[in-house]
């Protein structure tokens, strides 16, 4: 116990093991809907859905440990939603790219992800894109994971008069989304841990109780096996032999890029650890969730990343790395619940797409939308992303427009290089796709 203590240095950020342990439980709880959502998701592109649970708690439990043990924060790591929908739906659905070859373009992303913390180069590429872009960046992501949620649940459908339209009230499914949906927003309003994953909970058992999810046959098993995705990353690195493939990767990199780095900084405020508008070991930080992608895309699953759910185990008290472990721990133990995965059908991972839309849009209030050469790019991309059902789409969308509009308003010295560079591989990407 006391290696413990003066490891994690408990005694400096004036906590204990059992407040540790509390705010593991915390934020295991409020993270662990990823356990059932990613194989729902993931499972669009073709991938099985059991070796996407095992390789989701695998890797979650790798990159948080790794988190808590070498960069001592409580911060908590596992597939991030937007991500793993850009994955499925952009990558293999929209390009065609089979699960295999994406795979492999997260496995790349993830080795030059290492290779720029390693150099140190990553806050200076942050730092060229502005920030109004990250901003519009993180709340395109929302909409179209929201999107996407609305879909899943069946309030919305394809209509041929307007494309798309209100699900059919008729249609009993819908109500096991709405009801999952009512339960997790007043749950989150009165600030219960855990709340989008005990409305997942609730909104399966009045599935159960209304006769469209059937009974699991069992509750524990041994984990399913990971030999449908194991290494497949690895073995098809030779598929990304293309222009089209490259941008796939840069997008994979970019995206979990600003995703992550947002979520550090904003996790390190909360628990009240940047000094000087700097964040402490954040070089160690980087490293976790990069080493986490990598071992992520081997083992059978979308980027890794820091969840911001840590942030309910910050606030009950979590302030060292020991929180993380304990976090890794349950990703370990909840391997044993693979069975239940039939009960968390589409319609009731749906509110938790829908709800961490919500949440990621309100970064929209960060833009400077009183300067219409911000504005439009801004716009641009959070438009873009739902509307063309493409994360990377509407990025090109506002990466093209943006160097326009600045230099329309005479502000073309404001235009970093690396936004130069982002405007003709955009550019590429949107010809290669088209041609």
């Amino acid at each position: 116990m006391n290696f413990i203590r003066k490891y994690f240095q408990l005694d400096k950020y004036n906590t204990s093991i059992k407040v540790e342990f509390i705010a593991g439980l915390t934020t295991f709880i409020s993270m662990s809907y990823i356990l059932f959502v990613n194989p729902s998701v993931l499972g669009a592109s073709g991938m099985n859905t059991g070796a996407v649970f095992t390789a989701t708690a695998l890797a979650s439990a790798l990159g948080t440990a790794i988190m808590g043990i070498v960069a001592n924060y409580p911060i908590g790591e596992a597939p991030a939603l937007g991500i793993n929908a850009f994955f499925a739906y952009t990558v293999c659905v929209g390009m065609h790219v089979s699960w295999q070859t994406a795979l492999a373009s997260v496995f790349v992303a993830s080795i030059i992800f290492i290779l720029i913390t390693l150099f140190k180069l990553r806050e200076k590429i942050i730092d060229s894109i502005p920030a109004d872009l990250k901003f519009a960046i993180s709340s395109g992501i929302g909409l179209f994971i929201a999107f996407l949620g609305l879909q899943n649940g069946k309030l919305i459908v394809a209509n041929k008069s307007t494309l798309v339209g209100l699900g059919s009230l008729h249609d009993p499914l819908i109500w096991i989304t709405i009801f999952g949906l009512l339960v997790t927003v007043i749950l989150m309003i009165l600030g219960v841990p855990g709340a989008i994953f005990i409305g997942m909970v609730l909104a399966a058992i009045f599935g159960i109780c209304t006769g469209q999810i059937a009974l699991p046959h069992k509750v524990i098993s041994t984990a399913p096996s990971l030999a449908p995705t194991f290494g497949q990353a690895i073995f098809h690195v030779k598929d990304i032999n293309s222009v089209q493939m490259w941008v796939v990767v840069l997008t994979f990199l970019l995206v979990t890029f600003f995703d992550t780095a947002g979520t550090l900084i904003g996790l390190a405020q909360q628990a009240g650890f940047m000094k000087n508008n700097k964040m402490p070991r954040v070089g160690k930080a980087l490293a976790a969730d990069s080493s986490a992608m990598a071992v992520g895309s081997i083992l059978g699953t979308s980027p890794v990343g820091a969840f911001v759910e840590s942030s309910a185990g910050i606030a009950v008290g979590g302030r060292t790395g020991l929180t993380a472990v304990f976090v890794a721990i349950f990703f370990l133990i909840s391997m044993i619940f693979s069975p239940l995965l039939g009960v968390f059908t589409s319609q009731v991972t749906a509110p938790a797409l829908i709800i961490v839309g919500v949440l990621m849009a309100q970064n929209t209030a960060h833009i400077h939308w009183n300067k219409l050469e911000i504005a439009v790019p801004a716009f641009l991309i959070i438009l873009g992303m739902p509307l063309t059902y493409s994360i990377s789409d509407g990025l090109s969308w506002g990466m093209i427009s943006y160097p326009i509009c600045m230099l329309a308003a005479k502000r073309g010295k404001e235009i970093s290089p690396m936004m130069w560079v982002l405007f003709f591989v955009f550019i590429i990407f949107l010809w290669v796709l088209n041609f």
